[in-house]
């Protein structure tokens, strides 16, 4: 009987989840059949710029966004991992030291995929990025998936194993994909105002890729005692997995290429110098202050993720209003976007990120205003002060990517190479460094003051109310960090970007324009 409607309740989230897929499928063929139908009606034929390019429109961004929503349709389920193997299969100590390992490999996957790609000289049909993003998103089908193999009653040794072939495999698969994703928007185009809506764009496809999972996968993977259901992880893992692949599809068809890179094939040519990149990388503070920021960004989305979800388990006690809270407090980020165009061209990006970072700090500090012997207005509070921590790291995030493509033309500007593939492949390693000890740590503290794997959805109450200032603290570090980066490293400020893109022949004019309605409305673009 037990297993019939354990059967039952899988064939159910099956359904849910392929309904789910269904939808954001039909949604995207529909909008891309859109697109060209208007550029058809419209335009009787596409409109070519100077070079012979497709010129840039609304078709772009949402290509790109595209691309960032079949990562995270990847990446998303990370944040229910340590759950998955602390409370499903029971390791955790183990699980934090485990996840410290694979770093190593992270350490070695990232420079040597992006090193691979910049020195790669084959002349591809249309460009080496876009395939190595097609050849990581069919990895990606199944690469999520195995880092959450349903196997509780398996040796301790075994499930080690398994924990660490399993992250390896999907992490070789998502650095092919991403470490090129995030170099074409310095590909897509040159022009400051596209790389803006490039970047803000991007945050879109995050924010959806990170948000339908969120709200729909906790009335899923747990139960009504707020335990998590393994089986249905797995079971979720693979299909966003697919979903992702067709969102990288997407993308690839309809992304083009601007910034020219062709390479031709020389004899004496100067063999690319791994070395010597990583030294340019360290040299830019563009790029190191952008990864600093990013780290901090990383470590208050992915340190606190596992202690939030214990929180809501433990001390608000309903684990699955965690993901609606967490959408409410995506609104700011989805209402500051389409200001960022405008807000970019009047303020500069590194000053409107420092802002982001100030308004962040002041929401972590809220955070501390902690009321054990009334959680309803606990939670009110909370949600505020998410509410307000995350319009500061939406204004610095909807920029973010836009800054990275910046940082990889100030490499060019002052040391003669754009290394596209080193630049950003040096930066995604020290992401995913966050993303791996920041998790690890906070979990080693957790444990410290009294978190039990064990106990699942049911930890002693001092333990929940630890949790609870736990969260706090990771938020507010995480807001220092990004202050940290933006506003004392990175040192590419409106009037410094505008001399590096006269020097470089850039749209120089770009940063000092204000789009009017009327320009904005043109182009569709945000």
């Amino acid at each position: 009987m037990k297993i019939t409607q354990k059967y039952i309740k899988i064939r159910q989230s099956l359904f849910a989840l392929l309904c789910y897929n269904k939808i954001v499928i039909t949604a995207l063929s529909t909008k891309n059949k859109k697109i060209q139908k208007e550029e058809m009606t419209m335009n009787k034929e596409v409109k070519l710029d100077a070079s012979g390019h497709r010129k840039f429109s609304i078709r772009d961004c949402i290509a790109y966004a595209a691309g960032d929503l079949g990562c995270n349709m990847s990446f998303a389920l990370k944040g229910t991992m340590a759950i998955f193997w602390t409370q499903f299969l029971k390791i955790d100590l183990w699980y934090a030291l485990l996840l410290i390992v694979v770093q190593v490999w992270d350490a070695i996957n990232d420079p040597l995929i992006g090193s691979i790609i910049d020195s790669d000289k084959h002349q591809y049909k249309r460009n080496k990025f876009l395939q190595y993003i097609l050849i990581g998103s069919i990895g990606l089908i199944v690469g999520g998936a195995c880092c959450f193999l349903p196997f509780p009653d398996a040796p301790v040794y075994a499930r080690m194993i398994i924990f660490i072939a399993g992250y390896v495999v999907w992490d070789a698969f998502y650095t092919v994909a991403n470490v090129p994703y995030g170099s074409l928007l310095s590909l897509i185009s040159n022009d400051v105002k596209d790389r803006a809506s490039l970047s803000a764009w991007r945050s879109i496809g995050s924010i959806f890729g990170n948000m339908l999972p969120m709200v729909i996968l906790p009335f899923i993977i747990y139960d009504k005692d707020n335990n998590l259901l393994g089986e249905r992880v797995f079971i979720a893992a693979l299909i966003m997995g697919v979903l992702g692949f067709i969102c990288f599809q997407f993308m690839v068809r309809n992304t083009e290429i601007r910034v020219e890179t062709d390479i031709e094939l020389k004899e004496d040519a100067p063999k690319f110098n791994v070395f010597k990149a990583f030294v340019n990388f360290i040299k830019n503070r563009p790029a190191v202050g952008a990864t600093i920021a990013a780290m901090g960004m990383f470590i208050g989305m992915q340190g606190a993720t596992t202690a939030v979800t214990v929180v809501f388990q433990s001390y608000f006690k309903n684990v699955q209003i965690s993901g609606i809270v967490q959408l409410f407090a995506m609104i700011p980020i989805v209402c500051f976007t389409p200001l960022a165009r405008k807000m970019v061209s009047k303020y500069g990006k590194k000053e409107l990120a420092v802002f982001g970072s100030l308004v962040s700090m002041i929401s972590g500090l809220g955070l501390f205003i902690i009321i054990p012997q009334n959680t309803g207005l606990d939670l009110v509070i909370y949600i505020i002060c998410q509410l307000f921590f995350s319009l500061g790291l939406g204004i610095y995030s909807t920029v973010s990517w836009a800054m990275m493509g910046d940082a990889i033309d100030y490499n060019e500007w002052k040391f003669g190479a754009r290394e596209e593939g080193t630049v950003y492949s040096l930066h995604s390693f020290f992401r995913k460094l966050a993303q791996g000890i920041g998790p690890s740590l906070v979990l080693v503290i957790m444990i410290a003051f009294g978190y039990v794997g064990a106990n699942e959805g049911n930890q002693v109450w001092q333990v929940a109310v630890n949790m609870r200032y736990i969260v706090a603290a990771t938020f507010l570090f995480s807001a220092i960090l990004q202050f940290i980066g933006l506003g004392l490293v990175y040192n590419l400020d409106k009037k410094t970007l505008a001399a590096m893109n006269k020097d470089l022949g850039r749209d120089v004019e770009a940063d000092d324009f204000i789009p009017n309605a009327a320009t904005e409305n043109s182009d569709g673009l945000v």
